[in-house]
């Protein structure tokens, strides 16, 4: 894929001997062609991070199974209501001296 900066575009300010309507249709190629592979490489990049969301959707659930598979080698019910919540377990803090 050739990069978009490599791409030259002739001067359109008018001093040039081309016909302007020529000028026009190569800058329409050029701007055709920036904008295709504009397209091409935020594919390739959305292709690229939804495959990294799929992986880590696949971790996060393998990290629960494993989770799972401890809780229950302890013990302890699955289900996420037997976790104590943070509040509980936090003590309960006097007034704030300095």
């Amino acid at each position: 894929m050739e990069n978009w900066l490599s791409l030259k575009c002739k001067p359109c300010d008018g001093h040039n001997s081309e016909d302007p309507q020529q000028g026009a249709a190569d800058m329409t190629v050029f701007v055709q062609n920036l904008l295709q592979q504009m397209q091409s490489r935020f594919q390739t990049m959305s292709e690229s991070i939804v495959s990294k969301i799929d992986d880590m959707g696949s971790r996060i659930d393998e990290l629960e199974q494993s989770i799972n598979d401890l809780r229950t080698e302890m013990g302890v019910e699955s289900s996420p209501s037997s976790l104590p919540k943070a509040e509980e377990t936090k003590p309960a803090d006097g007034p704030a001296t300095s």
